[in-house]
């Protein structure tokens, strides 16, 4: 893995931190906490593969998922509990089943997508971010596959998503593993 590819995960690890922090008002108790985190996005955005980056877990082998997936990220004083939903668009509309009880929500973005692909995106994170169950958890947008030479900038991804993105932590990031 190339250290730019290090660096992105070592990146992804702190706003998960950060996300982490903004859930937790208080100093923990010595054992660790545990919180429940949403990964959302279209299919191939690279969700699977941020979880299996930041698990430290080989990505050469990963195929998209179909219905749900939950991995633990384990941290020095918390434990974030991953529920990681397909992106088919036959799976997009049973997502708001899987809502209840999460305390933040990774939305994942394929920055070198289509405008088309690019507006479908868009769509389902502003259904995400006005949905009674999630509209007032902490939102992390990762745009991913920044190493494409098509690959949006994330201000022009922000500018062209609308204004409800300007609530959210942005991310940029690469999960492909042949970086």
């Amino acid at each position: 893995m190339s250290e730019c590819a290090r660096v992105i995960i070592s990146c992804c690890r702190i706003a998960l931190h950060s996300c982490y922090q903004v859930l937790c008002c208080k100093d923990p108790p010595a054992s660790c906490l545990e919180y429940d985190i949403l990964c959302i996005g279209l299919t191939n955005a690279g969700k699977s593969t941020l979880l299996c980056q930041l698990l430290d877990e080989n990505t050469n082998k990963v195929t998209p998922t179909s219905g749900f997936n939950i991995r633990a990220v384990q941290f020095e004083k918390a434990i974030l509990n991953v529920k990681e939903l397909g992106g088919g668009e036959g799976i997009r509309k049973y997502w708001s089943r899987y809502y209840q009880g999460s305390q933040g929500v990774i939305f994942v973005l394929d920055s070198a997508s289509n405008e088309e692909d690019l507006e479908e995106a868009r769509l389902e994170l502003h259904c995400a971010l006005q949905h009674p169950q999630l509209c007032t958890l902490p939102f992390l947008i990762f745009a991913n596959h920044q190493d494409k030479l098509d690959a949006r900038s994330i201000p022009e991804d922000c500018g062209r998503a609308g204004a409800e993105w300007k609530r959210t932590l942005w991310k940029g990031g690469n999960t492909n593993s042949r970086v």
